[in-house]
This record gives C-alpha cells, sequence and structure tokens, in this order.
C-alpha cells in the first residue's frame, strides 16, 4: 500500500471548450469544474441508443475513488464553480463527503 504520496501540480484542460481546473500541493487536489451542466455532461458516460439495456450496476465508482484516494493518501476535493462539491479520500470517513452545495446543485439541474 502506497503512503505519503505528494504532488505539486496546475494544470488546466479543455473539455467541449469548458476549462477544466486541477491544482495540487501536498497530498491535497482540488479539481475545478465551471458548472453543474460540465459536471453533468462529465459524469453521464457514453451515450446509449434508444432502447439498448441498461448495464448491469456495478460498484459505486464514487466509493472507488474515495478509497483509491485513501489508499494513497491523497484528498481530492471536487468543486463546482469554485464551492466544495465532494471530497474524496478522508481518512476518518468511510465514504465521500457530500456538500449541501452538491445536493442544491444537482436539484437544480434536473429544472434546466
Amino acid at each position: 500500500m502506497a503512503s505519503g504520496l505528494e504532488v505539486e501540480a496546475q494544470l488546466v484542460l479543455t473539455w467541449n471548450g469548458q476549462p477544466l481546473q486541477l491544482a495540487g500541493s501536498g497530498s491535497y487536489l482540488i479539481l475545478n469544474v465551471p458548472s453543474q451542466q460540465v459536471l453533468d455532461e462529465l459524469t453521464a458516460g457514453p451515450p446509449r441508443p434508444p432502447g439498448a439495456p441498461k448495464p448491469p450496476k456495478g460498484p459505486d465508482p464514487l466509493q472507488q475513488l474515495h478509497d483509491l484516494g485513501r489508499r494513497l493518501g491523497l484528498v481530492l476535493d471536487l468543486r463546482v464553480g469554485g464551492k466544495t462539491y465532494v471530497t474524496f479520500g478522508l481518512p476518518d470517513r468511510n465514504g465521500p463527503k457530500i456538500t449541501l452545495s452538491a445536493v442544491l446543485g444537482k436539484l437544480g439541474s434536473f429544472f434546466r
């Protein structure tokens, strides 16, 4: 098991014309996504043809990301529009820490 992994990084990625900012210092990473709409597009997965069966349920990808962060000793702070949305890899938690702004942002995205 790895422990004590440290990073120093600053990176801007462009996805569908939208800037995704990744910054890291020590064992803390921040990924900033510009809006809830962009996050929804990122997490939607590949498009399925109409009438195609749903893929079988697998392990929860958020829990897997959280467990990986804990194993590597990294904390990932996912932000939407500069506000913390979900924090992965916290050593004192069994699962990702989801914020109220994440819940409200997700609810608001249903009405767009």
